[in-house]
């Protein structure tokens, strides 16, 4: 996490011209003994800092010839320690002769295999130190048990008392929606508005975008109700469904879900044509692409369906510019990146419930060692494109501070999961996912509208 602060600081360093206050390596060589401003404060911190990482670097590396580590862990603690030295020489170039596209491209993608080799150490040590050799994954999907639902499934009885009857039905209708998907999956969209638009974004783009979003997600997810009801009465977790449990009829849910995709396309046309368009193509997307063909088919059923979570940031940029500018793809493939590193946690916690249902989640496949480490290197992955996002997009120290703190404590949740390895650390880290990306989207929101 240090180096991936120095990367990050760098980055905001080179956007923000701060370099230029200190054009000398590796005082600033203004002859005083300190910086005189705050800029120059900054750059001469982030050198100071770059020495303390790098020593950690170094004794990482030491710990690791010591401790007899395997090969792979010393090879990539071994390229992280021979490009340090490299990354500095760039540091000191740039200062020094000024950046240019190339130095500062450079720059970042020494920093980022250092950073990567840091995290394969990480990764392969902690396999080796916590991996469980009694782990034993379903080799073929083919072999998952698929249980039989039950013959009358027990339904729940409705209150007697009209007003009553009334919200429990109300309550059914809403639980079809998942609205607990509907407020990171808005903050995307916002997220993806605001990198568009910065300050001149316009209350009526807003509005209607996010109205539309939440009628699409409520569609996607009453259709998901829909096609899996079934499955859902052989899971413990979704058992209780209204669907699943016929308090809502399937004729009734159709309706329903076609009044919430005709509104939300209504919603989405009136921005533009083309949010209408990714409208459609996100609930065709998770509820028939994701929830028919990948779910129940292949293991890489989350990292394939996160393009469904990936396409709200397309269309919050498409609803300000009307087209789908690489702003918004980085955003998109940040959420893509994100959601294996969130979603895993999920599996691993309901591991036996998906086995249960059928579903070939990574889990119940590969195992839950080769989960968690797959959650760490997507977790890499993410960090790295949020520091790609901060290279594209001109965002301020909020977001980076964001990044880092958050992605830190999202860090250790991970690394307690792969030590503790109980049901209780899973849903810890996917508590922290949450919290990472939900305070990543309100710092691009808070950073772009106050420029």
């Amino acid at each position: 996490m240090g180096v991936y602060l120095l990367v990050l600081v760098g980055t905001t360093v080179a956007v923000t011209d701060a370099a230029a206050t200190c054009g000398a390596w590796p005082a600033c060589g203004d002859g005083t003994a300190l910086p005189t401003t705050a800029a120059g404060a900054l750059v001469i911190g982030h050198r100071l800092a770059a020495v303390g990482v790098g020593l950690l670097v170094l004794l990482a590396g030491v710990a690791a010839w010591r401790g007899n580590r395997s090969r792979r862990v010393r090879a990539a603690l071994g390229v992280s320690m021979c490009c340090y030295p490299v990354q500095a020489a760039l540091g000191a170039v740039v200062a020094t002769n000024g950046p240019t596209a190339v130095l500062s491209a450079a720059h970042l993608l020494v920093g980022v295999v250092i950073f990567g080799g840091l995290v394969a150490a990480l990764a392969w040590t902690l396999e080796a130190d916590t991996g469980d050799p009694s782990d034993d994954p379903v080799t073929d999907p083919e072999d998952l048990s698929m249980p039989e639902a039950p013959a009358d499934p027990e339904s729940p009885t409705l209150p007697e008392e009209p007003v009553a009857r009334v919200r429990a039905v109300a309550g059914a209708y809403f639980r079809l929606t998942k609205p607990r998907l509907m407020w990171l999956l808005c903050l995307v969209a916002s997220a993806g508005m605001a990198l568009a638009a910065g300050p001149t974004l316009e209350p009526r783009t807003v509005v209607l975008t996010l109205l539309g979003g939440v009628l699409s997600i409520g569609a996607s997810g009453t259709f998901n109700h829909v096609l899996e009801r079934d499955v859902d009465r052989r899971m413990n977790r979704t058992s209780d469904r209204p669907i699943a449990t016929d308090v809502v009829s399937v004729r009734n849910a159709l309706i329903f879900a076609g009044l919430l995709t005709v509104g939300s396309l209504v919603s989405f046309a009136a921005v533009n044509p083309l949010v209408a368009v990714l409208g459609l193509l996100a609930i065709v997307f998770y509820s028939v692409i994701y929830t028919l063909i990948l779910k129940p088919n292949t293991v890489q059923n989350t990292v394939i369906g996160g393009a469904a979570g990936a396409l709200p940031a397309l269309i919050g940029w498409a609803a300000v510019t009307g087209s789908v500018g690489l702003g918004g793809l980085v955003l998109a493939t940040v959420i893509f990146l994100w959601t294996p590193a969130h979603f895993y946690n999920l599996a691993l916690a309901y591991k036996d419930d998906y086995a249960r249902g059928g579903f070939p989640m990574m889990p119940v496949v590969r195992g839950e060692t080769e989960t968690r480490k797959h959650i760490l290197w997507w977790l890499a992955a993410t960090l790295v494109g949020a520091g790609v996002l901060a290279t594209w997009e001109p965002l301020g120290w909020i977001y980076v501070l964001t990044t880092v703190v958050l992605g830190a404590a999202f860090l250790w949740a991970v690394v307690r999961l792969h030590v503790d390895r109980t049901e209780s650390a899973a849903f810890r880290a996917f508590h922290a996912s949450n919290a990472y990306l939900g305070a990543l989207l309100l710092a691009v929101v808070v950073d772009t509208l106050a420029l």
